[in-house]
């Protein structure tokens, strides 16, 4: 029991108090996989990124228009596909990819890197994109506070959903 007494003495105070945690994070990490169901046991895609809040800003504030964006916050948003997929003419290989966007006035550009583990878009390579897609720019009545993405599947068209404030904007493909 006296062996017991001392080895409390000696632990310090910081492993018997709670520790201190940081505050939330202000962008925090979030999945998108498909498909969609929890039932289906095979995964074909998830999207790992991180989901920046509004906070009173618009769109155009956080995201310039016209330039490369790592399309969340934080690290560049991952693709990782574990079956082969096409998007529009172009084929993309079960793997690991960086997901980049550049916003326009009508039009956003989809893009797909080969570059993986990136923080934000500093180190973006245009010479490693597997593909750029031009998809509308939508405008919805509703506003989205945090950054989201998400998948859908409708009439067999599977689509990624992504959308932040009053902005959405969808990539069609096909699982191959």
């Amino acid at each position: 029991m006296k062996r017991l007494y001392l080895v409390l003495l000696l632990v310090p105070t910081q492993f018997i108090l709670a520790q201190n945690f940081r505050g939330l994070d202000k962008s925090p990490m979030d999945k998108a996989a498909y498909p969609v169901s929890y039932r289906v046991t095979e995964k074909i895609a998830v999207i790992t990124y991180s989901r920046p809040q509004l906070k009173g800003r618009t769109f155009e504030e956080v995201v310039p228009l016209n330039k490369v964006w790592r399309t969340g916050a934080n690290e560049a948003s991952e693709l990782r596909l574990f079956a082969d997929i096409q998007i529009e003419d172009t084929t993309i290989n079960a793997g690991t990819y960086s997901i980049f966007t550049i916003p326009k006035e009508e039009t956003i550009t989809f893009v797909v890197n080969a570059a993986a583990n990136l923080w934000g878009a500093y180190a973006y390579a245009k010479e490693k994109d597997i593909i750029r897609v031009t998809v509308p720019r939508a405008t919805a009545e509703e506003s989205l506070e945090a950054f989201s993405i998400a998948f859908s599947n409708t009439d067999g068209q599977p689509k990624i959903h992504m959308g932040w404030a009053n902005v959405r904007f969808e990539i069609p493909f096909t699982v191959l």
